[in-house]
């Protein structure tokens, strides 16, 4: 498909969410380049298969590479490593970079731009919150269940520079929404992460219908989600934005839209599941850590993360 402005784009970290949105930016036009590891072999003989209610895709022979070395400098990065993986960010990222390349930080968390801007110029980096329902399959198959708008915003709220970074989707099947407050678009997606990702694991690794359908998790995923929107608000003061986030309507649509999802598994649940390291500080610790400073009482958060790092604790002593 041919477009007026195709750019080059690395995907770096190409999972089931780098996979996914890096394929319908390739279906779209642009040049797109994966750095992959786990399904190089697979994806190099049989290509990369997306299985999708927005569309079945298959890339015969996508641009893969197992080094971001072998990726030249490009117009934009898009990282879509897990948080577990951040002090690697440097050192993938650096050799796919010009003076006038673009970071879109596609990752679960809180602060993780503020990590981009401290090892790359502000001005350049975004962040995108995926709303999606998406997971690996067989080696070289990604599916998308369900869902599957990204969020974004940029790190200093440029109006003109989201414009111009949600441009870059304008021919992809993915829906694009422009995010006039970025810390508010990231904690908005902590209002989900927080008590589906935390009560699934603490649960023993269940799904989100078995949350929705229990009368006591449902509660406590209700009481964390109220957590969560407190704690939003009072940081967004304190970083004196005049946006908030409105409780009821939050809540009302987070529990509607996973009631529509059905039997669904969070990222950090399937990571539980198989025995990987979970990202606990991105998307726990940093958020316990601002309603600490801000003097914030917690006690379903506090009692999550400190049951969810102890799980985490114990995988790493144990690997």
């Amino acid at each position: 498909m041919a477009i007026l402005n195709p750019m080059s784009i690395g995907i770096i970290g190409a999972g089931a969410v780098g996979g996914y949105y890096g394929a319908r930016l390739a279906e779209a036009g642009h040049d797109v380049t994966f750095l992959m590891r786990r399904d190089y072999n697979t994806v190099k003989s049989n290509g990369l298969t997306i299985k999708s209610p927005e569309g079945d895709l298959h890339i015969p022979k996508p641009q893969i590479v197992t080094d971001s070395k072998d990726i030249s400098p490009v117009d934009w990065v898009i990282c879509a490593l897990k948080a577990t993986t951040i002090n690697d960010v440097s050192e993938l990222i650096a050799p796919c970079l010009h003076e006038n390349t673009n970071i879109l930080v596609l990752m679960n968390g809180l602060g993780l731009e503020e990590f981009f801007a401290s090892l790359f110029r502000g001005q350049h980096i975004f962040g995108g919150l995926a709303f999606t329902c998406i997971n690996r399959g067989e080696p070289g198959i990604i599916n998308h269940l369900d869902y599957g708008p990204i969020t974004i915003g940029h790190f200093g709220n440029d109006h003109e520079l989201v414009r111009h970074a949600t441009n870059l989707w304008d021919t992809a099947k993915v829906e694009i929404i422009a995010a006039p407050s970025l810390l508010q678009a990231r904690w908005e997606k902590l209002c989900w992460n927080i008590p589906f990702n935390g009560i699934g694991v603490c649960s023993g690794g269940i799904s989100t219908d078995i949350i929705i359908n229990d009368p006591q998790l449902y509660l406590s995923a209700q009481n964390l989600m109220k957590e969560v929107i407190n704690i939003a608000n009072a940081d967004l003061t304190f970083n004196n934005s005049n946006q908030q986030i409105n409780e009821s309507k939050m809540i009302k649509s987070m529990f509607d839209h996973t009631v529509n999802i059905g039997e669904y598994r969070s990222s950090t649940v399937i990571d539980f599941l198989e025995q990987r390291t979970m990202e606990v500080d991105a998307i726990f610790n940093e958020p316990l850590r601002r309603a600490k400073k801000l003097n914030i009482k917690t006690p379903y958060l506090s009692l999550i993360t400190s049951l969810i790092k102890n799980l985490n604790k114990k995988r790493l002593t144990y690997k």
